[in-house]
């Protein structure tokens, strides 16, 4: 897996602010794409076939429009992407 995690906002998003808190909190390095830009809403909606926000995308592991909660309960359904990289064991609860 070449690229890094990605999150998807629209600025003024509550449930984004959240989410890139959270992230932020624990230390996760990430790129930031706002889809209020025609392009980045065009990539979002290449990778997840679908235009909500908050998104995460990881290679193949997305979330879309998604608490702090249901990212983690996403992730605990995909043991192999904490093995991936060492920001899941920031985001696994008891890793």
């Amino acid at each position: 897996m070449n690229a890094g995690p990605v999150l998807y906002i629209r600025r003024g998003c509550p449930w984004c602010r959240q989410a890139a808190a959270f992230f932020s909190t624990h230390g996760v390095a990430l790129e930031i794409q706002d889809v209020s830009e025609s392009s980045n809403l065009k990539r979002l909606i290449e990778v997840s076939d679908q235009g909500n926000v908050p998104t995460f995308v990881y290679g193949d592991f997305v979330v879309s429009d998604f608490s702090v909660d249901e990212l983690l309960d996403e992730l605990a359904e995909r043991p192999d992407i904490r093995l991936r990289h060492l920001l899941w064991t920031a985001l696994t609860p008891g890793a």
